[in-house]
């Protein structure tokens, strides 16, 4: 999508020269160029009520959001899940915030910063007069407390170790300064700091178990709402931070939130949530269906979207797995997939994936070619590596089916279709639905050939994150060639050279059918007619703080 016709935030594009002005950001050129670049982000559709100039924002009211599922765990440094990132992205701030429009970094809690040459030192100057909602001040030692706090996570906190990997010191030499040691480049440190999962608690928080941040109990942050009830698998509720002043300098307006609250209410039933949405018990539905789109669209009501940047929803095996050990049977699905196909099934606001990256992240890039439907070549592949035809067309080797079941908790009708389309090709996939502590629970055990997810970041690093053999290893492999050209990417500065590694890692996973992308992740959002200024930031988690209610509160 062309810059000029990104409409989430056109309304606002005059203040955010003006805020833009006011940013006094101390960054290296060479920093600003790297999470910049010359990117034009895509996947942006819409901002709910598109409001004019003159439009003026209301304070008040509370906010009502549907949401499909119950965030299991609420505390944004432990999980990635999107729910309760979308929650806990409004009770936390984090040092930098990230351009959805650019990628450009700016400041948020830091107003300034300095990188070294190596990427391995960055210091940090914090912006004065910040505070947890439970008053205490927010300085450089709660800096240090929060990232020594996600190192004693350990597992639980698998995002955020990836993003502090190498880290040697941090040190506060003042209660406005702190200074990050790596002990090798660690380039995508700056942008990572824009990232919920380094987000920050209060000192009373951070003595708690993991497992009681993550039931909701006390969550205290520097965000512009706080925690006022939790009932899980019923709603989650947040009142406004009454002495919040210190947004992001991409905000549009400075001091509290104009919302009074926000309510986020479980809804799992589709039809209930659109239901709600038409009658104005809800104000926004947060997973709406494609088949309800129009419907919505129709009575006046807003469709907000935009596509996730970071790793697709994509199948990824497991090279522990009976079936998915076989490079041949990996490479198969990759080929066996017509995604081009898939358009039919998806809202007009998904795209097929084109990559293992969507295209709304930073240094993507398009390799459809490789993804290029050809059941013809995916037949071959397991022909000759003994998959042969049998009973119902599904394919045997040594007594043992081409069959597996995949567990899944997302919102993803699509699958049925592929399960189709492998099934041409003598693949049977079962898909079985479940709830996210089940299916969280099963992929803990590793016993599962396939699992399915996408990850969400604004930069190609995520592909690290997520296949690197010293990450995550979605893949349980063993290191190799992709983890040597992943390492090359924090070492350099260099939009170019960083990009030029990130396709290499990505036709290399691709090659050895490590990933099978199916469609890009998109959040697509109905919104009620009194509802405005709802927004996306760069990862398209929600940011509620200039968003507002008209009408009678």
């Amino acid at each position: 999508m062309p810059f000029a016709n990104l409409s989430v935030s056109d309304p606002a594009q005059l203040t955010d020269i003006r805020r833009m002005r006011r940013a006094k950001n101390h960054t290296r050129v060479s920093l600003a160029a790297l999470a910049a670049g010359s990117l034009l982000l895509a996947g942006c559709s819409g901002s709910a009520q598109a409001d004019g100039e003159n439009a003026t924002p209301q304070n008040g009211g509370v906010l009502n959001v549907a949401y499909d599922v119950d965030p299991t765990c609420l505390d944004g440094q432990q999980v990635g899940q999107n729910v309760t990132l979308n929650i806990t992205r409004q009770i936390t701030d984090s040092l930098t915030d990230q351009d959805p429009k650019t990628g450009e970094i700016k400041p948020w809690l830091a107003q300034s910063w300095d990188v070294s040459d190596d990427a391995k030192t960055f210091t940090f100057h914090l912006r004065d007069g910040v505070r947890f909602q439970d008053g205490t001040d927010f300085t450089s030692a709660s800096v240090k407390e929060n990232f020594e706090a996600i190192e004693d996570l350990g597992a639980k906190a698998t995002i955020g170790q990836s993003y502090i990997d190498g880290l040697k010191s941090i040190e506060t030499p003042d209660e406005q300064t702190v200074t990050f040691t790596f002990d090798r480049s660690n380039a995508q440190f700056l942008q990572a700091t824009s990232t919920m999962n380094l987000g920050f608690y209060s000192s009373k928080t951070l003595d708690q178990t993991a497992e009681q941040r993550c039931t909701g109990a006390d969550l205290v942050g520097t965000g512009p709402f706080a925690l006022d009830k939790v009932e899980h698998n019923r709603a989650i509720t947040l009142k406004r931070y009454d002495d919040y002043d210190w947004p992001s300098s991409l905000a549009g307006h400075e001091g509290p939130a104009h919302l009074d609250g926000i309510e986020f209410s479980i809804v799992p039933e589709a039809s209930v949530r659109n239901g709600s949405l038409l009658s104005g018990q809800v104000d926004v539905d947060t997973s709406v269906q494609s088949q309800d789109e129009k419907t919505l669209e129709a009575q006046g009501l807003d469709i907000v979207s935009r596509a996730n940047p970071g790793v697709v929803y994509n199948l990824v095996p497991k090279t522990t797995g009976a079936i998915a050990s076989d490079k041949a049977v990996r490479k198969a699905l990759v080929k066996g997939i017509d995604r081009e196909q898939l358009k039919t099934v998806v809202s007009d606001h998904q795209a097929p994936a084109t990559s293992v990256l969507a295209k709304s992240t930073p240094e993507y890039e398009d390799l459809s070619d490789v993804l290029a439907y050809d059941p013809d070549g995916a037949k071959k592949l397991l022909d000759d590596a003994g998959w042969k035809p049998g009973a119902g067309g599904i394919r045997a080797k040594d007594g043992k089916k081409l069959s597996t079941t995949l567990t899944y908790w997302q919102d993803a009708p699509f699958l049925e279709l592929v399960q189709q389309q492998l099934r041409t090709i003598g693949f049977d996939l079962q898909l079985e639905k479940r709830t996210i502590a089940e299916v969280t629970a099963l992929q803990a055990e590793g016993k599962e050939d396939f699992t399915f997810g996408n990850l969400t970041r604004s930069d190609a690093d995520i592909l690290r994150n997520y296949f690197g053999a010293k990450e995550q290893n979605a893949n349980t492999r063993e290191p190799g060639e992709i983890d040597k050209v992943l390492a090359r990417t924090t070492e350099t500065l260099d939009e170019g050279e960083r990009k030029a590694d990130f396709t290499e890692a990505a036709k290399l996973i691709l090659d050895e059918g490590y990933s099978i992308p199916i469609v890009e992740l998109t959040g697509i959002v109905g919104t009620g007619k009194n509802v405005h200024d709802f927004s996306f930031e760069a990862s398209s988690r929600y940011q509620l703080y200039g968003t507002w209610l008209d009408g009678d509160q």
